[in-house]
């Protein structure tokens, strides 16, 4: 893989980055860049190429804003201990969404599979779907009771998504599927029944929109039962 290829895409990446995508790329987990997905403000996200499929890498930019980062880890019991640089910062976040795909994965939620992170550096499994912000499903209220049960398996796997919407959430083949988990939470989050709450909010006022006639507390409540 070119050096001066990888770079042509937002030139954005320090050194160290660069390294750390040359060394996970000659242990294997992928074998090319080839293009971008998006570009945020905490991320850059790629799709790579493996052998004859892709793959993601989602690469956590170095200016993000660390100290939101850590305001979220602090309470968190996994990472309650988190102290040190900026870049410790976040090559812990870049962990802790790597940690949260494997726990959503083993209570089999419809999530990316997680193959590897290294420093600011994630990859994971790649799904050809659009958003469901850029293609509403067919059937609302199918999908939606499809989501609901991905939800509630994710709260029984011990984790709060923290920041899902329809921009989180692809259409893949009218099956909901749930992506970006850095700010997914450990249940035993001091807010997390509020942070609960805001993701019910998002998915109850996007349906609605979409002829539903769904009630906030209702649908808190279908989850939150599950609390252990």
């Amino acid at each position: 893989m070119s050096k001066n290829k990888f770079i042509a895409y937002e030139n954005v990446f320090d050194e160290a980055t660069l390294r750390g995508i040359f060394k996970l790329s000659g242990q294997g987990y992928f074998e090319a860049i080839e293009g971008p997905i998006s570009t945020g403000k905490e991320s850059n996200v790629f799709t790579v190429k493996y052998k004859d499929e892709k793959r993601v890498a989602k690469i956590y930019r170095t200016s993000a804003n660390f100290k939101k980062m850590y305001d979220y880890m602090k309470s968190d019991p996994r990472f309650s201990g988190i102290k040190g640089t900026k870049l410790t910062i976040i090559y812990a976040w870049a962990r802790k969404e790597f940690r949260n795909l494997l726990r959503a994965r083993e209570g089999e939620v419809n999530a990316p599979t997680p193959f590897a992170v290294h420093q600011n550096i994630l990859i994971m499994e790649y799904f050809d779907a659009p958003l469901l912000q850029n293609n509403g499903p067919k059937d609302p209220k199918m999908f939606y009771e499809k989501l609901i049960k991905e939800v509630i398996k994710l709260f029984k796997a011990g984790l709060v998504h923290a920041d899902l919407s329809e921009f989180n959430i692809l259409n893949y083949k009218e099956k909901p599927i749930l992506i970006d988990f850095s700010h997914a939470l450990d249940t035993r989050y001091p807010n997390v029944q509020r942070l609960l709450k805001r993701d019910i909010e998002n998915l109850v006022r996007y349906f609605n929109k979409r002829g539903l006639k769904l009630d906030e507390k209702t649908e808190f409540e279908r989850v939150w039962v599950h609390k252990k």
